[in-house]
């Protein structure tokens, strides 16, 4: 079996240290009891939580007697070593050769999960989703609370009944509200009190399409009806008086100028919306300038417009004085021509992908024509939206744009073609395609 010599054969019995042929472990056999002192409980685990809780139910039994320990009365000894190799749990008083130690075989690394790059991606879209929501309300709050509602249609008597469509006024005024001396020498507005229009159109937008423009030349020649006064409330009857349509508005005002147009024409306003020289130039500087086809060279004193022919690239203040200009034409027809090419070369570029998508360029775009733009107290930002698009695709050929219909003259007043406006209106209040001319 072994040769090592069994230690029951020696003289004085001890058996430790000497190894025994027999398949018992020597440790099983021969370690003596170690008798436990009194009030020391049986210790079922070498865990420490373990013991520490058993140790706890000892000391809250009442009467218990707690053996004096190394620390004071309350204290004991158990004699444990919880550094002990054997019996301890996994992890705990390993040589540092063992397992998980430094010199020992290291446990393989847990495998990483594979990307889920569907979630991620959803993550993405719907964190992308709830930003451009974010910013689009506050846009729309912020361009909302620029909004001048300063006309009130309700005041506006008798007025004809409406058609299919939405008819908006869009004037442009020579207001020169906020311009400093040094703005007003370089736009060449001069310092006029109050304010007239210097330029009007109806925009007619369908409600299937078909959108046409309609130049009004402010010296069209139109009779003042009955109107109630704007600020006083006043009543006025009419008398037959027959002045220039500019005159309406320096009258009374854009109430006035919309009773004025309707009484003439039979074709009801639903919206108004004017801006003044200064906001025209922002909007124009804002955008980085209008390119313009300057067909034939002119020169204006009054507005300060002096071009010569062939394309160029136009900034506020010569935009201002490219549609301001009659003095070098004719008559206002030719002005109103001009006017209508430049708000579709206008328009072009506002509506393109370097202004709409650059923040650096629609903002301030947006801030300088909604800083002067004056509207009805019905009109909200979808209307102004849907009027600048459909002007945008009438003047970019998706539509019709022309003068009122004109068949003559009285002294330098132009004369409206009556039995053509009637036509006219019929084809607008119908959302018929426009087949009247504008002569």
């Amino acid at each position: 079996m072994s040769d090592w010599p069994d230690a029951r054969n020696g003289n004085n019995g001890d058996r430790h240290g000497y190894g025994s042929g027999s398949a018992q472990p020597d440790g099983a056999r021969v370690m003596r009891h170690v008798q436990r002192p009194d009030g020391v409980p049986r210790q079922t685990s070498y865990d420490d939580d373990v013991y520490d809780d058993l140790y706890r139910d000892q000391r809250a039994q009442p009467g218990r007697q707690h053996a004096q320990g190394p620390g004071g009365p309350e204290g004991y000894d158990s004699g444990y070593n919880t550094g002990q190799v054997y019996g301890s749990p996994p992890g705990r008083g390993q040589a540092p050769g063992g397992p998980q130690g430094p010199g020992g075989p290291q446990a393989p690394p847990r495998p990483k999960p594979p990307v889920n790059w569907k979630k991620r991606i959803t993550w993405g879209l719907v964190t992308f989703l709830a930003l451009l929501i974010v910013v689009s309300v506050s846009t729309y709050f912020w361009a909302d609370s620029k909004l001048k509602r300063e006309v009130d249609l309700s005041k506006v008597i008798e007025r004809p009944a409406g058609g299919k469509g939405t008819n908006y006024l869009i004037v442009g005024s020579d207001s020169r509200a906020g311009m400093s001396d040094e703005e007003k020498k370089k736009l060449h507005t001069g310092s006029a009190a109050g304010k007239r229009t210097d330029s009007m159109m109806i925009l007619h937008v369908a409600d299937d399409g078909g959108n046409t423009m309609i130049s009004l030349p402010r010296d069209s020649n139109v009779t003042i009806p009955s109107f109630k006064g704007a600020e006083s409330g006043k009543l006025y009857p009419a008398t037959g008086r027959q002045t220039k349509l500019n005159a309406a508005y320096a009258e009374d005002g854009p109430e006035l100028l919309v009773r004025t147009i309707e009484a003439n024409t039979g074709l009801r306003i639903d919206h108004y919306a004017e801006i003044g020289f200064g906001g025209f130039a922002k909007i124009v500087d804002a955008v980085g300038g209008v390119e313009m086809d300057v067909p034939k060279a002119f020169k204006d004193k009054y507005s300060g417009a002096d071009f010569q022919a062939g394309k160029q690239t136009l900034d506020g203040a010569e935009a201002l004085a490219f549609v301001r200009t009659r003095h070098a034409f004719s008559s206002d027809l030719d002005r109103t021509k001009n006017q209508q090419k430049f708000l579709s070369a206008l328009a072009h570029q506002a509506a393109t992908p370097g202004t709409v998508m650059n923040p650096f360029k629609l903002y301030p775009t947006m801030g300088a024509g909604l800083d002067t733009l004056i509207v009805d107290k019905d009109m909200g930002l979808f209307d102004v939206a849907s009027m600048f698009w459909a002007m945008k695709g009438v003047t970019g050929g998706d539509g019709k744009s022309m003068n009122m219909p004109i068949s003559g003259s009285v002294g330098s007043n132009l004369v409206w073609d009556k039995a053509k406006v009637k036509q006219l209106v019929e084809q607008l209040n119908n959302d018929e395609t426009v087949t009247v001319s504008s002569n």
